[in-house]
């Protein structure tokens, strides 16, 4: 997970690349966000597709070369992944998890820091509210970056594009989990307005 100094390191920077993980053994959201001083534009998003192969082996091993690759020509200072939704079904959870750490091993093997981030997180983070919808989600992405992310991403995609927002905000905002008192969120959003969905 990413430290204190590494966190620190960022917030201090002026150009930072953050790449956003969407994890799945089916569909690979990915995402990378430019951040220049206060502002931020996506510079890539798509979405690494493997319905059509049969071997879980195979895809791990298509997951670890997509993000290896992303890397390499991206150059990110951190990556932002999706944790795994606790659903019911155990399966489904396992075949997350193990998408999920294929990536990381991708980004430890290159020695770029990487952050964990709940749904409810990333989703409280865009939005104000950890219960939004991913429609509320996408539309407050529209707002921020200016790109008809509906009508452009899909669903995976848009989903990468949201963590690593989330990371953006959380390595630049005093609202940081476990640090902050409990105004900084209401703090957060008089400041803020915008950023909330009703």
């Amino acid at each position: 997970m990413v430290g204190d100094k590494e966190y620190l390191w960022c917030m201090a920077a002026d150009t930072s690349t953050i790449l956003g993980i969407d994890p799945g053994t089916n569909f690979l959201g990915y995402a990378v966000l430019k951040v220049n001083g206060a502002g931020m534009h996506a510079e890539e998003s798509g979405v690494l597709t493997m319905m059509h192969i049969g071997d879980t082996g195979e895809k791990l091993r298509r997951i670890h070369e997509r993000v290896t690759r992303l890397i390499a020509q991206y150059q990110p200072s951190h990556m932002a992944i999706e944790a795994p939704f606790f659903g019911k079904n155990v399966q489904s959870m396992l075949k997350l998890g193990r998408a999920q750490g294929v990536a990381i091993a991708a980004s430890l093997a290159a020695g770029v820091p990487y952050a964990e981030y709940a749904p409810r997180r990333v989703k409280q983070a865009i939005t104000g509210r950890g219960g939004a919808t991913k429609e509320q989600v996408a539309a407050m992405l529209e707002q921020i970056l200016r790109v008809p992310i509906r009508q452009q991403l899909t669903e995976d995609a848009s989903d990468a594009l949201a963590v690593a927002v989330c990371h953006y905000y959380q390595i630049t905002s005093t609202v940081v989990a476990g640090k902050s008192g409990g105004n900084d969120w209401q703090e957060f959003l008089k400041k803020n307005p915008g950023r909330l969905v009703r």
